[in-house]
């Protein structure tokens, strides 16, 4: 189930918002555009794009590994899974930046829903309250490996 929030958000909307993403222990900062998520040790975000998000999500479902996800609008398919355990994954991390995907840490800010952005308001795809964990960047480095090797395979084949 797909949580959306409309678009003009009430002030009582973003604190009750803010309210419970504080109580997950994650750090919120409110913006003009509405609420971010800053990252941290504890929680940071993976963004894919285009067919690759499809897939990732797709290997996240199958695999049982799914995760909160937000879904970012706009002409192509955007969403920013939510992750933990990025100080010891250098390695996933630059893989999943070679694969294209950005890498939201160290204080960075996600938007988070109910937040207004240019092309619309971001919504969960996967909402922390039906996520069962916020898993590791690991599994996110792996649904996109798999994505990666998956599409690779198919090239190859057909030629």
């Amino acid at each position: 189930m797909r949580t959306t929030f409309p678009t003009s958000v009430s002030a009582a909307d973003m604190t009750a918002a803010a309210q419970d993403y504080a109580q997950r222990g994650w750090t919120v900062a409110e913006t003009a555009n509405g609420l971010s998520l800053i990252t941290d040790a504890d929680v940071s975000g993976i963004e894919v794009t285009g067919e690759l998000a499809g897939e990732v999500r797709r290997f996240l479902r199958a695999n049982n590994l799914s995760g909160p996800v937000i879904e970012i609008p706009g002409a192509e398919r955007r969403e920013i899974h939510l992750v933990t355990g990025v100080q010891k994954a250098a390695m996933a991390l630059a893989a999943l930046r070679e694969a294209g995907a950005t890498v939201y840490t160290d204080g960075a800010g996600i938007p988070l829903p109910p937040t207004q952005l240019s092309a619309g308001s971001a919504c969960w795809g996967v909402s922390p309250a039906e996520a069962r964990w916020v898993p590791p960047v690991v599994a996110i480095s792996a649904a996109v490996r798999a994505a990666t090797t998956s599409h690779q395979a198919k090239l190859t084949i057909a030629c």
